[in-house]
């Protein structure tokens, strides 16, 4: 299985949309990790990007994330890839807690992420009216 974590510095990144980048641990039957990959996070807003369809072209079935908005989860969803919520710490012990069942997705959406979202289209709204 293919498991995705958006990173900082070998932790989890608190903020999905702008980490640093995403490893991608592949596990066996047994729960061990077999492969590590790095993966360039892109410039910019992550749910508006085409990471989630390169994760998903590569085969990850599952994000651990930190803070991420319903925009990315719902985009990562219809990409089959599952979504935990609430992770944080170092990116190797997270998916080793999340393997031994430890770690269940806490729900939270990132609010300050979608408020951001809602101010950039009020502020685009407002110049598009000022001609």
């Amino acid at each position: 299985m293919k498991v995705a974590i958006p990173s900082n510095s070998g932790k989890v990144d608190d903020h999905f949309g702008h980490c640093e980048y995403f490893m991608v641990y592949t596990t066996n039957d047994n729960k061990e990790i077999i492969r590590e990959e790095l993966i360039a996070s892109p410039n910019g807003c992550g749910c508006k990007s085409d990471i989630v369809g390169k994760l998903s072209n590569i085969g990850v079935k599952v994000m651990l994330a930190g803070n991420i908005g319903g925009g990315a989860v719902n985009t990562l969803s219809s990409h089959g890839i599952a979504v935990i919520r609430g992770c944080s710490g170092d990116t190797k012990n997270v998916l080793n807690e999340w393997l031994q069942g430890n770690i269940k997705d806490n729900g939270e959406l990132c609010q300050e992420h979608e408020h951001h979202h809602e101010h950039i289209h009020e502020h685009r709204h407002e110049h598009g009216n000022t001609n």
